[in-house]
């Protein structure tokens, strides 16, 4: 292998001894200065740039982002290329492989925390990206790591028109992982930088923006993974055509669900935020997947709904046009009271609460002559359904019974008559 036999392998007691000499300790000095500069560096661009969206490069802190590292890194690089001029510094054979790690350890972390933070397994991927980091690192410096890169080397098979080796399943698995985290890193900063202080239509319009963005970057990460495998990207083909068979015959609900999906939030006939009605379940739709929609009732609970339903079926959406809603409330009182007295309580218990509109102004009508007494239905306009409609409704109502108990206008009782014909009235009827 040229490319082991061209690799400088550490010899670990001369790398003690060139450790004590004073160039060693000149470039311990200026990897300190590196590490000042940096911090200012990174301190600086917080000062400027500081948002959600630079999470990532700029972290909570001022070096547990990106950036700080990347910055080292490159910082040392030049250090060595300036210090290297005229005598060796050996210490820079250690100093760049931990900058390496750090930036490998620092990128895999954060792309993770952002784009999976409720997931539970992201505190083992990030153990074992450190765990990997500092243990090539260790293996680099030690010499280890090529003599074990050439051996893995020799241990190959082939497949088909392509050889592979333990070395290649290791640097493809590796290249997967880092290509990977790139499309993660991206398509996290994108979706940041769209979804940043969107509400309604817009807001679903970039969610769908944000998903089939993120959709391509990994599915160009993964053909770019399997190409530095060595996978002849052409056998995909068949892969695709036995995919679009299986779609065809037994993927169809999944395949509609979020086909549907897709249409709800490029047409935006149902946009987050929305109060809706859908099978008998009213709440505001809190996230539109791909596959489904979440919809959050008054009371806290949650209905997942697959989008396939959100087409075919008839769904009421009460904030598509306006947000304003009507309700209305039946009252019976007795035939004798005075009728315009009861529709000025009415009117005025509904005209005494914030929420109700002045424009539409509530109303009350004489709606029927009811078997018991005189119906009457009072109705009123509210323009924010989604902050609850039934506790609204209910003060309304304890409102207007104790109106008409002040002015003691009696609300009727549902009165009977039974006749009851005794036997002999019947024997002589008959």
């Amino acid at each position: 292998m040229a490319g082991v036999s061209n690799t400088a392998v550490l010899d670990p007691m001369s790398l003690v001894v060139a450790l004590a000499r004073p160039e060693s300790l000149m470039a311990l000095g200026a990897f300190a200065a590196c590490l000042v500069l940096a911090w200012l560096m990174v301190w600086g661009v917080r000062r400027i740039f500081n948002g959600e969206e630079l999470a990532i490069l700029l972290g909570h802190k001022l070096i547990d982002g990106v950036l700080f590292p990347v910055l080292l890194l490159g910082l040392t690089f030049v250090a060595r290329i300036v210090l290297t001029q005229h005598q060796p510094a050996p210490m820079f054979a250690v100093l760049l492989p931990v900058c390496i790690s750090l930036v490998v350890i620092r990128l895999g972390v954060k792309v993770l925390q952002v784009a999976f933070s409720n997931a539970p397994f992201v505190r083992v991927l990030e153990r074992t990206i450190s765990w990997l980091a500092w243990g090539a690192v260790v293996l680099w410096v030690t010499g280890i790591l090529p003599l074990m890169l050439h051996e893995l080397d020799q241990i190959s098979w082939k497949i088909g028109g392509s050889v592979l080796s333990v070395r290649t399943l290791i640097e493809g698995a590796l290249t997967a992982g880092a290509v990977l985290i790139v499309a993660l890193w991206v398509s996290a900063a994108i979706e940041a930088r769209l979804l940043k202080s969107a509400t309604g239509s817009d807001l679903s319009l970039r969610k769908v923006i944000s998903n089939t963005v993120r959709a391509l970057l990994m599915f160009v990460g993964l053909l770019m993974a399997l190409s530095a495998v060595g996978i002849d990207l052409t056998a995909l083909s068949v892969l695709g055509g036995a995919v679009g068979v299986g779609i065809g015959f037994g993927l169809q609900k999944l395949a509609s669900n979020y086909v549907s999906g897709f249409v709800i939030l490029a047409e935006r006939s149902m946009r987050i935020g929305d109060m809706v009605l859908v099978d008998g379940f009213e709440g505001r739709i809190v996230d539109i997947k791909a596959r489904y929609t979440v919809i959050r009732a008054f009371n806290g609970r949650e209905s997942i709904v697959p989008n396939e339903f959100l087409i075919i079926s008839r769904v009421e959406n009460f904030t598509l046009m306006d947000p304003k809603l009507s309700q209305t409330t039946i009252v019976s009182v007795a035939y004798d009271s005075d009728v315009d007295l009861v529709r000025r309580l009415l009117i005025e218990a509904c005209a005494s609460q914030e929420r109700v509109l002045k424009d539409p102004a509530p109303n009350a009508f004489l709606s029927q002559f009811g078997a018991d007494g005189l119906e009457f239905t009072v109705s009123y306009w509210i323009a924010d359904p989604e902050n609850g409609q039934l506790a609204l409704r209910s003060t309304i109502n304890m409102l207007i019974l104790a109106a008409l108990r002040e002015h003691k206008i009696e609300i009727p009782y549902p009165q009977r008559v039974m006749h009851m014909v005794s036997p002999s009235s019947k024997a002589a009827t008959d």
